[in-house]
């Protein structure tokens, strides 16, 4: 619905510049053909051009908006006749443009045409804010020149940057809900494993793969999702994905065995995990460099809160004797479907490629000159290739230093996350007798620690409008140092990690109060949320152009990690003991403390030797 009459709204403004510009470009034309002394081209130049403009068509179809130039084109003849020039030659196109009865699209067309004997360019297609008339090259096909159609100047109203700031946190509330939606289908079947290996005749090991292939279809869908919204937009891929999760969750909560749920549950996964490719993309059509500082935290720390509240809002279905296990995915398709209601009302599409393609599409319509394109438009790169592309491009960051480092630290974290899904029975329910409904609440705990993270953005923020400021006053422009960005996980989400892992596991006994393991769940959301803000802002800002690439690396391989080590998480808390095995688990934190503080220090010259990272340092 936002889409239909955002595409409505584009369509409105183009008439209304083309209406504002007609004037200009008819005196543009007047002036090419009155012997003013700027057509001095060669006949056999002109002769040349002629080939490259599309013929004249007077009797083409006029489109409703057509007809509202005419009236204004109409108001216009009157005044030809006032027009004198020093030359014959004036006057005489004065009198032949005051006879002129033709309709607008025939009017534009004509001046085109008589255009053409003066340069190659249209005098509308030239005179438009924003049009920028080239040749094609040799790589766009056929045709010699497009108008190559962009903004109406830097604050053009349709760019997704220039829309208010109430407008573009909403539209980032309602991705990040996307996210977070999907995933909490990742936490909310963890918390009825024992019902559910009941009813379908396995152990809770062997359940635990319905949470696994959840997380692996997320990995392997990120590989394919991207394309998509580079294609279609991102509302439409939003939208389309929800659609498809919504079906296979359905067929989840029918599954007659655990292998037809394991299955349509790695479809769904692979549903789910449009918004780890995309969301990223969509926060930088809507923020500028500077505002991605506080706008791509607004949408993390609510989407990562998915799975935490999951398993809050299963807690206490398997428990119940009133209702079947099955409702976590009736809990999921009511959530996905209301969520999907939201979206097709109320999100705008911010995809700028495709709506300057929009744009192109009314301006052809308008003027009835196919030569107005997007530069989407002008090579056709169709889904298969950039498919083809998104699936290979990826493995080529294995080479990138600081991807590796990054998908190594975001791997373990999300290890350490997904087998508490499947450990707070062992570190809580059966150490203080709890229920098992009251264990999964305590994710609350964990989501109030993500939101802790907050208090960082106002701190990063002023240090970025400082490095910013310093970049411009040695003459470099408002720009900054990724490695900025660092500071999410240096001003203690690093150490949190480690610090809260320990903390748990050796206070994790019935003598020691329980708030002590819950504050820890706390400060490990904290350090969570910093990893997660810094690892992405980092790449996206150090990449910039490979940087969808890197993230859908860095998702596949933390997705596809987090799912086996689900697998495994039961006989590691049965027989290891939580101490140690959390101990292990922050041992291995502890060896990726360093990570950020190193890059902060060095990351300059890792990304001045990489083929595919930015060299610029302030």
């Amino acid at each position: 619905m936002q889409s239909y009459l955002q595409s409505r709204r584009i369509g409105l403004a183009a008439k209304a510049q083309v209406e504002r510009d007609l004037e200009k470009a008819r005196l543009i034309t007047l002036h090419s053909t009155g012997g003013g002394g700027v057509d001095d081209e060669p006949a056999s130049t002109r002769d040349h051009d002629d080939v490259s403009e599309p013929p004249l068509r007077p009797h083409s179809p006029r489109s409703e908006k057509s007809l509202d130039l005419d009236r204004m084109s109409n108001q216009n003849d009157g005044n030809d006749e006032e027009e004198e020039g020093d030359g014959g030659t004036t006057n005489s196109s004065s009198s032949d443009t005051s006879s002129d009865t033709s309709t607008p699209a025939e009017r534009v067309q004509t001046m085109a045409t008589v255009r053409t004997q003066y340069t190659s360019r249209a005098a509308l297609g030239h005179s438009l804010t924003g049009i920028h008339a080239r040749d094609r090259r040799t790589h766009e096909g056929k045709g010699s020149q497009v108008f190559v159609v962009g903004w109406e100047g830097a604050s053009d109203p349709q760019d997704p940057r220039n829309w208010s700031v109430a407008r573009r946190i909403g539209c980032t509330l309602q991705i990040s809900l996307i996210a977070g939606t999907v995933g909490a289908g990742s936490g909310i079947d963890a918390t009825v494993l024992p019902q559910a290996a009941a009813a379908l005749g396995v152990s809770e090991v062997v359940e635990s793969l319905d949470t696994a292939l959840y997380l692996v279809g997320m990995g392997v869908g990120s590989l394919i999702a991207g394309p998509f919204s580079e294609t279609f937009g991102r509302n439409y891929v939003y939208c389309g994905s929800m659609f498809i999760f919504m079906v296979w969750i359905m067929a989840s909560g029918l599954a007659p065995n655990i292998g037809a749920q394991a299955v349509f549950r790695f479809l769904a996964g692979c549903s789910a995990s449009t918004p780890l490719v995309c969301s990223g993309g969509s926060v930088a059509d809507m923020f500028d460099g500077l505002e991605k500082t506080w706008g791509f935290p607004l949408y993390a720390i609510s989407a990562f809160g998915g799975p935490m509240l999951g398993a809050v809002m299963g807690a206490y279905i398997g428990p119940s004797p009133l209702i079947s296990w099955r409702w976590t995915e009736w809990v999921m398709l009511i959530l996905s479907g209301l969520v999907m209601t939201l979206i097709i009302f109320f999100m705008p599409e911010t995809y700028a490629p495709l709506l300057l393609q929009w744009k192109a599409r009314h301006l052809r319509e308008i003027t009835g000159d196919d030569r107005f394109r997007s530069e989407h438009e002008i090579v056709e790169a169709t889904l298969f290739t950039r498919l083809k592309v998104s699936m290979t491009r990826p493995f080529v960051m294995l080479t990138e230093p600081i991807i590796i480092a990054m998908t190594l630290y975001l791997s373990v974290v999300y290890i350490v996350l997904f087998t508490f899904l499947v450990g707070f029975p062992y570190i809580f329910e059966h150490t203080y007798g709890i229920s098992q409904g009251l264990s999964n609440v305590i994710f609350v705990a964990m989501f109030i620690g993500t939101e802790i993270t907050f208090v960082l953005v106002p701190i990063v923020y002023r240090m970025t409008i400082k490095e910013m400021n310093l970049a411009e006053s040695r003459g470099e422009g408002r720009q900054f140092n990724p490695e900025i960005r660092l500071w999410y996980a240096m001003l203690g989400s690093a150490v949190s990690i480690p610090i809260s892992l320990f903390w748990m596991g050796w206070t994790d006994f019935a003598s020691i109060s329980i708030w002590s393991p819950i504050f820890a769940v706390a400060l490990f959301g904290y350090g969570v949320m910093g990893i997660f803000i810094c690892a992405y802002m980092y790449i996206i800002d150090a990449y910039e152009t490979y940087s969808a690439s890197a993230l859908t690396f860095v998702a596949l391989v933390r997705y596809v990690a987090a799912g086996g080590m689900t697998v495994v998480g039961i006989p590691f808390y049965e027989n290891m003991g939580v101490p140690y095995t959390l101990t292990i688990l922050g041992s291995l934190s502890c060896l990726l403390v360093p990570i950020p503080y190193v890059l902060y220090r060095w990351g300059w010259m890792i990304r001045k030797r990489s083929k595919y990272a930015v060299s610029r340092e302030i």
